[in-house]
């Protein structure tokens, strides 16, 4: 575990309107942004037959200064604009009943000063783009969290709320904290979210306020697991900022804590991140663990093409009996992080079915990136234990 995670200079360490029961972020500092587009059709809320459930996550959302110098450029020079960023895997995210993200650098205030490695402080601008391809929550326990201390990690959640985001992983105060986060889809299915870290970057929560941001500890998160599921979670999904950065395979620490957090009956769903590559998917008791996502976004100051590459699970849970979930379908859709002629985040799979729209060179490079994310995802034989890669 390396404590300068994230660095610029290189390696280092649908659309359905989902409302919270109970979640964090019940108070906004602004106008709230909604989503564009059409919205999915929800007639199957009262269809007969077992209510089904579909997540989508995706890896660290990274502002390094060259996104937003990108995002500056779209919006011709006023302002920030990441929509063209993302505008590519809107149609995934919109496909999912919950789509998640994961939040990795603190939020700047909207005019600045904006921060990179190794303390970050990122535009808020880019939530815009991010509640308009269609994501309902995202998580906030990285171990950058605490890199603006409690300001800054007050001002994230307050950009968050303002921007129709929920969230988990961090909290402004002890209640904030002890309030779970359960989305309740239109078909009444209620999804749990919780979130941790393996550390901070050195940036420790004041003496007798642990509660600002989610710690990893096992015993500690079975306990709030168990307690989500009791307070009516149908499904709890568990993101995990864990691994050694750059490393292709999961640590024996990150295997050991997936196979403790998946036998119990409390934990449906854990998507990692923080390796900034991607990491191999592993079937656990009936369950699946995405050991690291990879990059959403990003763009280091001298960028490896590995850490260009993430990806998107998408797993679909049907209810066998009452309240009772299982996988039916997991799902992962390959992306890469486009560098010329513009920063874009591309679906790969979508974006070579369509030939006429790329150029020799472009179909090369992700065609390799494609298959180096393939081989990575399988390397515990995911594909044979059901994972379906597109």
């Amino acid at each position: 575990m390396l404590v300068a995670a994230c660095t610029s200079s290189g390696p280092s360490t649908a659309d359905r309107r989902s409302s919270a029961t109970s979640a964090h972020g019940s108070s906004a500092s602004g106008p709230r942004v909604r989503p564009t587009g059409p919205a999915r059709d929800t007639a199957s809320a009262s269809a007969p037959g077992p209510r089904t459930a579909t997540v989508l996550g995706a890896g660290d959302v990274l502002i390094h200064p060259p996104l937003w110098k990108q995002a500056h450029a779209d919006a011709h020079g006023h302002g920030y604009d990441f929509g063209p960023m993302y505008a590519s895997i809107a149609p995934d995210v919109r496909s999912a009943d919950l789509a998640t993200c994961e939040m990795e650098t603190p939020l700047a205030p909207p005019k600045g000063p904006f921060v990179g490695w190794p303390d970050f402080s990122a535009p808020p601008q880019v939530l815009t783009a991010l509640t308009a391809v269609g994501f309902r929550t995202c998580t906030t326990a990285s171990n950058h969290t605490l890199d603006q201390g409690y300001g800054g990690l007050k001002r994230t959640l307050n950009e968050l709320d303002a921007a129709g985001l929920r969230h988990t992983g961090s909290a402004r105060s002890r209640k904030e904290a002890a309030t779970p986060l359960i989305v309740t889809l239109p078909n009444g299915v209620k999804i749990g979210q919780l979130a941790y870290s393996f550390n901070f970057n050195g940036h420790e929560p004041a003496a007798g306020r642990s509660w600002e941001a989610n710690l990893t500890d096992v015993p500690t998160i079975l306990t709030a697991a168990r307690r989500i599921k009791k307070a009516g979670a149908d499904i709890v999904v568990l993101s995990m900022h864990w691994g050694t950065e750059y490393d292709h395979l999961a640590t024996e620490l990150q295997k050991d804590e997936a196979r403790a957090l998946l036998a119990s009956p409390d934990i449906d769903l854990i998507l990692g991140d923080h390796a900034h590559v991607v990491q191999p998917a592993q079937k656990i008791n009936g369950k699946w663990v995405f050991y690291c996502m990879g990059n959403q976004i990003s763009r280091h100051e001298d960028p490896i093409a590995a850490g260009r590459e993430g990806i998107m699970p998408r797993v679909t849970f049907t209810e066998s009996s009452p309240h009772h979930f299982v996988v039916s379908l997991a799902e992962a859709i390959p992306t890469w992080m486009q560098d010329k002629p513009a920063l874009r985040l591309i679906d790969l799979p979508r974006s070579l079915a369509s030939a006429s729209t790329l150029t020799a060179a472009q179909r090369s490079e992700q065609t390799a990136a494609h298959a180096a994310i393939v081989k990575d995802l399988d390397a515990y034989s995911a594909r044979r234990d059901g994972l379906t890669i597109r």
